[in-house]
């Protein structure tokens, strides 16, 4: 995977641009949940009041709430407050109580912050509860004592400021432990302790609370929308940039694989099959294409999703916190047993995919052999054998993910139970607030989703290694046959000479030569023809000299210079080759004909059409030259495709012409005809002619014999038909007894 990782670095700045935007779109989702428990916390249980320090305060209940305070928190909240007299116009229309009573307000410009303030009223508030509760429960007169719960719905104000000289007798033994203990609750419980009396004591100012709920909650919900779009914009923008990025990455590694399976000699190729070469371009290419796809937005996000949740769960509520650990332990051990079951697989179905491809390729492109021995059963058999190993590899892979879906859906269910039936019981303990624990239980979702999306990358990443790993193999190839280092160039003096000194070669890995100490040589001006029973090795000794194959020992000379020691470029620009195998590409006849030299005239084509005896029946053709080729030559016969690879050769007018049995498709008339077009318009080419047939040959002014890749045989015709036993045998098989003589 990581040979692969070069690809990435012409986009990193798009993908440092993609990680921000993670990041932007991960602190919206982590964010959402702490508003909403603020909504339900301070808006709905609070009535939309944040904090336990009052704006304003009634002069009554001024002195209450410091009858609860220390000496040292009452001269802090002396300095914060100033009185405001009974009367007082500019305080009546936010204050309506001032009109009839003195009232304390808070000093903007106080010296002690709100959070230090906080924690004084939070701490009164909680004593005057204690202090109440502790006389209840010493008098038993449960209905005369103020606050005897912390529920202070049903609290009389008259009653309580009536109380106010009896609390500032109580003696140190109970304010101090009630005040003790008040000190030491959770910072946010005394918060909302301290907000009960605020929304009480701004009831008593005439103060409209509903709106300032309404205020609250409204906007709060306002922040959400704008925190929930921007992550939505955020997460728009990260599936642009990683669709931009890995459509990218599979055009470069596309590109790279064609371009070095471009430079494959027929060694590369006989590693490689086509069927598991187009593979690895198409599918594999894919599953690297959605791996980064995926990859920049699960993978990236996951983590900082699953941490950032750990964070906030972390300043939510750390006491149940083990929950999350019993998740995430149980998830890691889903993924590693699925993880450990399922590699081996992916590994598997790429293989089966190659397999299928290749008897689907075979099928097709072989259908009319098929249809005509009758054995589309056999070919549905085979199809359908090779198709069922597939299915079924999948399918096993497949039963294993639909296991660990539900898995970890069970294990969610199972964690937010936990979460319900723990805080239940710290809320009713009066430990943790309801919008604390709706906010653990998104956090805690959040995490488990964070391991749900890199299960799923889990399943992508190891089949998307397989796939790396495939198409490395194809980079990492180096090709046998490699253009030198400082090559030569062609001796002008000697153009067109093809010369063989001891040549013997064997394939890779070959036990033994198919051709053994091969030496002659074809002169310009002269057809050099090689024939040979099948399997002889004429086809063998005619590709090195384009070097689809190196000899493995002696060496080839084109134009008096070995031909390992030119470019392979250079080197075919001296050859017009026609292979035993009529290829022809997507598009026109004339894009076939010009397909070796596109700056060719439309003269240059015409007369090679003509001279491969094509131009009769391309005139047939309503389009002519502009007549479309279907894939393959599927739409021209078997002789119209060898001819036009024929005139695809001659446009080119190289000094050398090979023809790799490149007559066999055609009638005898054809034949004469266009080896005599040859011969008038090759006279200064050197034309080397692989065939089977004796007709096609016997004029040819050099003919060699190959016999189990030897050579028995060099000469003329009639001088063969004396000497060669093995050509002698050959041309009798062909020929009458009175064109033997």
């Amino acid at each position: 995977m990581m040979k692969l990782a070069k690809y990435l670095r012409p986009f990193i700045v798009t993908l440092i641009l993609s990680i921000v935007l993670l990041f932007g779109q991960a602190m919206s989702d982590l964010n959402l949940p702490s508003f909403m428990s603020d909504i339900v916390n301070t808006g709905i249980q609070q009535g939309g009041i944040k904090d336990a320090v009052p704006e304003a305060i009634s002069e009554n209940g001024y002195t209450l709430m410091t009858t609860f305070m220390s000496e040292q928190d009452k001269a802090v909240v002396e300095k914060n407050y100033t009185l405001v007299l009974a009367g007082d116009k500019q305080y009546i229309k936010d204050y309506p109580l001032v009109e009839t009573s003195n009232i304390y307000v808070r000093n903007t410009e106080g010296p002690n912050t709100t959070d230090e303030l906080n924690g004084i009223f939070g701490t009164a508030a909680g004593t005057f509860i204690n202090v109440s509760k502790e006389l209840a429960a010493k008098s038993g007169d449960q209905a005369s004592t103020p606050a005897k719960t912390s529920d202070m719905s049903s609290v009389n104000f008259e009653e309580l400021y009536a109380s106010i000289p009896l609390f500032q007798k109580l003696p140190p033994e109970i304010m101090d432990p009630a005040r003790e203990t008040a000190s030491q609750m959770e910072p946010s419980l005394q918060n909302q302790t301290g907000v009960v009396f605020v929304k009480m004591l701004y009831d008593e100012l005439g103060m409209d609370v509903g709106s300032i709920q309404t205020s609250y909650i409204v906007q709060t919900g306002l922040y959400m929308l704008l925190i929930a779009l921007g992550g939505a914009i955020a997460s728009v923008g990260v599936g642009y940039l990683s669709a931009k990025v890995a459509a990218g990455v599979a055009q470069k590694i596309r590109r790279d694989i064609f371009h070095k399976v471009e430079s494959f000699s027929n060694n590369e190729f006989d590693k490689f099959s086509t069927s598991s070469l187009i593979t690895r371009t198409t599918n594999d290419v894919t599953q690297i294409q959605t791996l980064i796809t995926m990859g920049i937005r699960i993978l990236c996000y996951a983590p900082i999703l699953g941490i950032g949740g750990i964070i906030m769960v972390l300043r939510e509520n750390a006491s149940m916190t083990w929950i999350i650990g019993i998740a995430v332990a149980l998830l890691i051990a889903l993924i590693g047993i699925v993880f450990g079951v399922a590699m081996p697989k992916f590994k598997i179905i790429q293989k089966l995919i190659d397999k299928l491809n290749l008897v689907s390729r075979e099928n097709l492109s072989g259908l009319m052999v098929v249809r005509a021995f009758g054995t589309q059963k056999f070919e549905e058999n085979r199809f359908d054998a090779a198709n069922q190993d597939l299915t079924k590899t999948n399918l096993f892979v497949n039963r294993v993910m639909v296991f660990m879906f539900p898995a970890m859906m069970f294990i969610m269910n199972i964690i937010t139970l936990l979460i319900v039936w723990i805080g239940s019981k710290q809320i009713a303990d009066a430990s943790m607030q309801v919008g604390n624990m709706m906010a653990f239980m998104q956090y805690a979702m959040q995490i488990i989703m964070s391991f749900l999306m890199i299960s799923m990358m889990f399943i992508m990443v190891p089949r998307a290694s397989v796939s790396a790993t495939r198409i490395a193999e194809v980079l990492a190839a180096e090709p046998s046959i490699i253009d030198p280092k400082q090559p030569k160039s062609f001796n002008n003096d000697k153009l067109g000479f093809v010369e063989f000194r001891n040549v013997s070669f064997h394939y890779e890995n070959a036990a033994e030569d198919v051709l053994h100490n091969i030496s002659f040589t074809a002169r310009p001006g002269e057809t050099t023809a090689i024939i040979g029973s099948t399997g002889a090795g004429k086809s063998t000794l005619i590709n090195l000299i384009p070097r689809f194959y190196d000899v493995t020992e002696g060496e080839i000379l084109v134009n008096g210079v070995n031909v390992k020691d030119v470019t392979q470029f250079d080197l075919h620009e001296q050859i017009g080759y026609v292979p035993q195998k009529g290829v022809l590409l997507t598009g026109t006849i004339a894009s076939n004909l010009r397909y070796g030299k596109k700056e060719a005239s439309d003269e240059e084509v015409q007369l090679a059409a003509k001279i491969a005896q094509a131009e009769e029946f391309i005139s047939k053709q309503e389009e002519g030259y502009d007549k479309a080729i279907s894939e393959g030559g599927a739409n021209v016969s078997g002789g119209q495709k060898q001819r036009l690879s024929i005139a695809r050769a001659l446009v080119t007018k190289a000094p050398i012409y090979i023809f790799d049995d490149s007559f066999s498709a055609l009638d005898y008339k054809t034949d004469v005809a266009l080896r005599r077009a040859l011969k008038e318009n090759t006279s200064n080419s050197t034309v080397l002619i692989v065939a089977q047939r004796v007709s096609t040959i016997m004029n040819a002014e050099q003919i060699i014999v190959i016999n189990d890749g030897e050579v028995v045989g060099i000469g003329t015709h009639e001088q063969l038909l004396r000497d060669c036993p093995t050509y002698y045998e050959i041309a009798s098989s062909q020929l009458s007894k009175e064109e033997l003589q």
